[in-house]
C-alpha cells in the first residue's frame, strides 16, 4: 500500500495525479482526517470540518472523502452494516472494532504474516489489498492494548 501525503503539496500533487485538483475542502477534510485517527464515519468529519468551513454541506463532505478513497489518499473501512468509516492509515494493517465501545484500532500487521496470507491464494490469484478485521471487545482499559496507535503518523 502506499504512505500517507501529509504536507498540501503532496496531496496537491497525489490529486493532480489522478487528474484532479486540490480544493480548500479537500485540503480540510484531509487534515481532519490526519489530526484524530480515530477511524471516523462521513457525519463525524461533517462536524469536525464545519468548525473551520462553516458553510460546507454534507454532501461536499462525502464527495471530499470519496475522491480521497479513490486517489489512495484514505481507506474506507466498512463493518457489517454500520456507517462506512475512514481511515488515512495506508500502511498494511487490520482493525480492530471494539463491539462495546465503538471504537477502532489499526493493527500492525507482521510482513511474514501478510507473505502468508498472500502465499495461500491458488496460483492465479493476485490480491491487490487484504482486509483483516477483529471483532470484539476490549478486556482492558484501551491504554494498555498493544495495538498500533491511532496517532502514529503513517509512514
Amino acid at each position: 500500500m502506499s504512505t500517507a501525503t501529509t504536507t498540501p503539496d503532496a496531496l496537491a500533487q497525489r490529486l493532480a495525479d489522478s487528474g484532479l485538483r486540490s480544493t480548500p475542502q479537500r485540503e480540510v477534510v484531509y487534515d481532519v482526517l490526519l489530526k484524530k485517527r480515530d477511524h471516523p464515519t462521513a457525519d463525524e468529519v461533517f462536524v469536525r470540518v464545519k468548525g473551520e468551513l462553516p458553510t460546507i454541506s454534507l454532501a461536499t463532505v462525502y464527495n471530499c472523502l470519496e475522491t480521497l478513497v479513490q486517489c489512495d489518499l484514505v481507506r474506507a473501512v466498512n463493518f457489517e452494516r454500520g456507517p462506512t468509516r475512514y481511515c488515512p492509515n495506508l500502511r498494511p494493517h487490520a482493525h480492530f472494532h471494539d463491539e462495546q465501545s465503538g471504537a477502532t484500532h489499526d493493527i500492525d500487521l507482521p510482513p511474514i504474516l501478510l507473505e502468508q496470507v498472500h502465499a495461500i491464494l491458488p496460483p492465479d490469484y493476485d490480491a491487490k489489498s487484504v482486509e483483516i478485521i477483529f471483532r470484539g471487545k476490549a478486556s482492558r482499559p484501551s491504554n494498555e492494548h498493544r495495538v498500533a496507535s491511532s496517532e502514529h503518523p503513517a509512514r
